[in-house]
């Protein structure tokens, strides 16, 4: 019996079977992030391909109309919105085109259909300018929830869409079997400008 033991002390299974308990929570970590982190980078492309398609939309459209209740931009630029989250089978959280803007070209549309994590808030500024840079200086970063006043002669109006949409990660919850706690964003959030034709 003593013997047994002894050759079983000898043996390297042992030592193979803690390798494996040491760097299976590592595998984990690393195969959860790979997909994870590719899931929040393919929808970061949809979203940013939906508020690109929805700014070129409005943009093209004539601003004769922005005094009306709701514009035709609005309602194209939302429409394309609406299409392309149900054609990739994205949940549109039951968003519906408010009957005024949140400021005078503004206009924000959340979607108060979805449970956690799901969320959608679509922002369409029609009256959006790109801030003067002063020399040397870095431009301000794309903000679509204010129309901004014109800075100087060279500022040019145009369309700003802005997309947030919910994202649960899974990574913080693979990362605390090495009791680190991750707080990442609980939205992807895409922007696009486009200068107005009309």
């Amino acid at each position: 019996m003593a013997l047994a033991c002894l050759d079983l002390l000898k043996s390297d299974h042992a030592a193979q079977i803690v390798e494996f308990a040491v760097a299976l929570p590592l595998l984990v970590v690393f195969v959860v992030g790979i997909f994870d982190f590719s899931s929040a980078y393919t929808l970061k492309q949809k979203l940013t391909n939906i508020a690109r398609d929805a700014a070129r939309t409005a943009a093209a459209d004539p601003a004769s109309d922005l005094g009306n209740n709701v514009p035709a931009s609005i309602v194209d630029a939302y429409g394309v919105i609406n299409n392309y989250l149900l054609a990739n089978r994205m949940n549109s959280c039951g968003a519906t085109l408010p009957t005024s803007p949140t400021s005078p070209l503004l206009w924000t549309i959340s979607g108060t259909g979805c449970t956690s994590p799901d969320s959608l808030t679509i922002t369409i500024n029609r009256g959006y300018y790109f801030p003067a840079v002063q020399s040397g200086s870095q431009p301000a970063p794309i903000s679509c929830m204010q129309t901004q006043s014109p800075g100087a002669a060279t500022s040019v109006i145009a369309t700003c869409v802005s997309i947030q949409y919910g994202y649960q990660w899974q990574f913080g919850r693979a990362a605390s079997l090495f009791g680190s706690t991750m707080v990442l964003p609980p939205t992807i959030t895409a922007i696009a400008v486009s200068t107005n034709e009309n």
